[in-house]
């Protein structure tokens, strides 16, 4: 039913539309705590009365914040949709108030980041179209004073992520990274063949890791148990293993403090990072090094902007991560945080069409020649969505006129 409550003076939500997509990896990604040869984002459309849309994007995955893809497109329909319906907003300031209300727990209380996220990212995207008005201006709003351009747009670059198991497809990858510029690697352990693993990668970037022209991390994807970690990092000791993620599995924080205490490398959390209440209880235990935000999995936009800001006040390092198979929707979305956010230091995003065989725009976004971005023009979040192929990569989709 159409909102005939909406003012004159006032903006409000016509319809909401929500597309389940179904698009192909190039490649298959594994690491400890899943496989994937197939990416399965959600986006959602919200259009305002007048005409503008704006999209948003989610990919939920349950061992991080508990969401499968389904349970979120229920609670879009059932806990958010219903929400939008009293949403009247003048300006753009009302409309990032009005945003930064979205629920953050379904009817039972349960947690909704990245059903969430979608949502508030297609407000955001179609609130500034409408209203002329920059995405930049969020940082303004929530008075974060240190936050503007050119943030780390420029400075930032995409890291190389090796998730390979097989030794040879290892070598391979790395040396199409390094082709290409790439510096700053990952290696995504918890795995049978760990140590062949990680000392072919200490092998091959051993001479640039020496004179700081490389750099080499790892993330267990919670895969250890505090033994596990304790008996790896140990063996491991290495001035060339810059941070260690996710070592612990969310659930776990209890056995951080002991971790912290018998390792030498910073630990990074990801899984166990969600909330602001997440991060507030990790900062406290003294136990974090760094931060991966990763926009859809921390509720949107401005809820990661808050996130940033956290970690700058207590000199934690900031990575922006991304989830694996986004479309160029999201990966704008990241683009706007890096050209916000300064200090960035490691950046997982923009692989658009190196691994996506399809995207949602004709110009699919993805890094350039050594991990470079640069900023993008125009108003929301920068993409234009291609209708057309947006519901043909949609294995399913309805709309909810409100």
């Amino acid at each position: 039913m159409a909102n005939r409550n909406a003012r004159s003076s006032d903006v409000a939500i016509q319809s909401i539309r929500v597309h389940r997509l179904d698009v192909p990896l190039r490649t298959k990604v594994s690491h400890a705590a899943s496989q994937r040869n197939v990416s399965e984002p959600i986006v959602v459309a919200v259009e305002l009365y007048g005409g503008v849309t704006g999209y948003g994007e989610t990919l939920p995955r349950p061992y991080v914040t508990g969401e499968t893809v389904e349970q979120a497109i229920d609670t879009i329909e059932k806990v958010f949709a219903p929400h939008l319906v009293d949403i009247r907003v003048s300006s753009f300031a009302e409309s990032l108030d009005a945003t930064h209300h979205l629920p953050w727990r379904d009817a039972i209380g349960k947690p909704v980041p990245a059903a969430r996220a979608a949502v508030e990212l297609a407000l955001l995207d179609a609130f500034s179209r409408h209203f002329k008005r920059p995405i930049a201006d969020a940082a303004g709003w929530l008075s974060l004073n240190n936050f503007g351009a050119p943030g780390s747009i420029n400075s930032v670059r995409c890291s190389g992520v090796l998730a390979n198991r097989d030794l040879n497809k290892l070598k391979k990858k790395l040396r199409l990274f390094w082709w290409y510029g790439i510096r700053d690697f990952k290696l995504k352990v918890g795995e049978p063949n760990d140590e062949a693993r990680l000392q072919t990668a200490r092998r091959y970037l051993a001479g640039a890791i020496k004179h700081g022209k490389a750099s080499l991390r790892i993330d267990a994807n919670g895969a250890w148990s505090l033994q596990q970690a304790i008996d790896h990092l140990t063996q491991w000791r290495n001035d060339d293993i810059v941070f260690v993620e996710q070592p612990l599995a969310k659930g776990d924080e209890a056995n951080l403090g002991e971790l912290k205490s018998c390792v030498h490398q910073p630990l990074m959390f990801d899984e166990s990072l969600v909330t602001i209440d997440d991060a507030e209880k990790l900062i406290a235990a003294s136990v974090v090094d760094g931060f991966n935000i990763r926009i859809s999995k921390c509720g949107g936009f401005l809820p990661a902007l808050r996130l940033a800001d956290l970690a700058m006040k207590h000199g934690i390092t900031l990575q922006l991560g991304c989830m694996v198979g986004e479309t160029s929707i999201l990966s704008a979305a990241g683009r706007r945080f890096l050209e916000l956010v300064p200090y960035v230091r490691y950046l997982e995003s923009n692989f658009g069409r190196f691994l996506l065989t399809d995207d949602v725009v004709d110009r699919s976004l993805r890094f350039r020649y050594g991990g470079k971005l640069g900023p993008l023009d125009g108003l929301g979040w920068g993409v234009e969505v291609n209708q057309g192929r947006l519901e043909e990569l949609a294995t399913s989709q309805f709309q909810l006129v409100l």
